[in-house]
């Protein structure tokens, strides 16, 4: 980023400017007008807050690489270590000190930052077996199949049990690509072919409401319904099938809310999820899955919402631990994550004139995207705390979902038949890129359950719909219709997402079933 220099009409030194007196009519020693020294004085101060920003991402970003590199180091001396132990029954003692057994199929590493995570415990995934808060175990069957035919020791198991939360996110961090030229460049869409599906009942007693991938492992997924149960399931890329690990009762204390939208931490240890902000129930829950039995689902006091359905509950991806939340008042609220707190902040609560429906956060800079009701996109920048851009539509918005890979392409749902989907470049501010959407046969409207996701290479997009189909669309495509619609259940498809390393969607519907939809690369 290159700094605008100072104008050459007045320089100012490091040490400040040299005040006006009274008696010298307003002009400094040098002969400087008032007026000239704040022209200086307002150049100087632009000249190093840019130069403070540039520094802060230069810090960034060089820590970044010294955790990936730390990272590639304890990985590098693992294999070392793995090398050096001998085979038969003499080395097994060894074995067990320097290995480190896998963990729900992934294998588990050193801990680069013990020190600041000390007191954590181990992540715990309820085996079967547990004793669940709502519902009954299910039968044998469901017990995964990679479960080890040892018991460890349990000093063992908490050392092996968990990755910490710098590595964790190491393993996601993607450089940027270019993906924006090739936004409608393509005559033909190119299509990917799909196989038979797998079905599994969602164990869910009224209808899905959420489904989230684990950003650690994405073996692990969490549906979440009106029955106000949320359940962890482990997912096996080979069939493909889904095993059922726990079940959790969610629903608020007071009314008995249903979670309306839920969120992985970065670290993959616990859930977070999003009710009302009306008086007397809570807001905010923690589903902690390092901690078994009754008491792992913690309900927050902290009560920042005025009114309403909270909408939208989103991590940003930055090194700092944090979440946004819209709600229903308008407002957008920032919660970080401190030593043993959370903190809350309401970024803004009068850009929007109706419900905020989604949030998220652009991953080069600290900006929190939020789309509304009211048809307005609006990016808000944390540094400058202002409003960096506003897009205003000709339709309500109920979703933004920015690109993983292209980090300048971000994506929002509306209400228009035909034009759901539109892609827009920050840079650009209110020029819509490209537009695409599909005619519904069951209703002609729009459900703000039914939500869109990105495939891991950022050129794809799914999206269900309020029939039973998968919907994908090629953004490189210049048509605005599906490059292909995927039979997928018997009623409406509320979210088709992509799993990250393995050629696999999961879907689920108003029909209580869980879909695994296996594709060919």
């Amino acid at each position: 980023m290159a700094l605008h220099p100072l104008p050459k009409k007045i320089k100012l030194e490091d040490n400040g400017a040299t005040e006006p007196s009274e008696s010298d009519g307003g002009e400094d020693p040098l002969g400087n007008s008032i007026e000239e020294q704040e022209e200086a004085l307002i150049a100087l101060i632009e000249h190093r807050s840019k130069e403070v920003e540039l520094l802060g991402q230069k810090a960034s970003y060089y820590q970044s690489q010294a955790e990936t590199a730390k990272r590639k180091l304890q990985e590098s001396q693992l294999q070392l270590a793995r090398l050096r132990v001998p085979s038969g029954p003499a080395g097994s003692r060894r074995s067990r000190v320097e290995s480190f057994p896998p963990v729900n199929g992934v294998e588990a590493r050193p801990e680069p930052r013990a020190q600041s995570h000390s007191s954590r415990p181990p992540l715990i995934i309820p085996s079967i077996n547990s004793k669940l808060s709502t519902t009954k175990a299910p039968p044998p069957s469901a017990v995964p199949r990679n479960k080890p035919t040892h018991e460890a020791p349990e000093k063992s198991k908490r050392e092996t049990s968990t990755v910490r939360s710098s590595e964790k996110r190491n393993l996601v961090e993607k450089e940027h690509q270019d993906l924006i030229p090739s936004v409608r460049k393509s005559s033909s869409p190119n299509t990917i072919p799909f196989h038979p599906g797998t079905y599994i009942h969602s164990q869910h007693k009224r209808k899905l409401r959420t489904l989230v991938l684990s950003p650690v492992d994405d073996q692990l997924l969490v549906t979440s319904a009106l029955d106000g149960v949320v359940n962890l399931w482990q997912v096996q890329a080979k069939g493909p099938s889904a095993n059922l690990l726990s079940s959790t009762d969610c629903l608020s204390p007071k009314h008995r809310r249903w979670p309306e939208d839920i969120a992985w931490h970065p670290d993959g240890d616990s859930l977070f999820s999003v009710y009302s902000g009306d008086p007397g129930d809570c807001q905010i829950s923690m589903l902690n899955l390092r901690v078994s039995g009754n008491k792992k689902v913690t309900y927050w006091e902290e009560k920042p919402h005025i009114k309403g359905i909270i909408n939208s509950i989103n991590f940003m991806p930055w090194n700092d631990i944090c979440f946004a939340t819209g709600g229903s008042d308008h407002a957008v609220v920032l919660w970080s994550e401190k030593i043993d707190s959370w903190k809350h902040k309401a970024i803004h609560r009068n850009l929007h004139s109706s419900a905020v429906m989604g949030v998220a956060g652009l991953l080069q800079k600290r900006v929190i995207l939020s789309t509304g009701s009211d048809k307005r996109v609006i990016g808000f920048d944390l540094l400058a705390e202002r409003t960096a851009f506003k897009n205003q539509i000709d339709s309500r918005c109920m979703s933004v979902l920015p690109n993983p890979c292209d980090f300048n392409l971000f994506m929002v749902q509306t209400g228009t038949i035909t034009k759901q989907l539109r892609l827009f470049d920050i840079r650009l501010r209110q020029t819509e890129i490209h537009s695409f959407g599909w005619k519904q046969e069951s209703s002609e409207t729009q459900s703000a359950l039914i939500n869109q996701a990105w495939s891991p290479d950022g050129l794809y997009v799914s999206s269900g719909t309020v029939d039973p189909m998968i919907h994908i669309f090629d953004i490189r495509y210049n048509g605005n219709s599906p490059s292909q619609s995927v039979q997928a259940h018997q009623k409406r498809v509320f979210k088709a997402i992509w799993h990250q390393s393995h050629p696999l969607m999961t879907t689920i519907s108003s029909d209580l079933n869980i879909g695994l939809h296996k594709f060919s690369k």
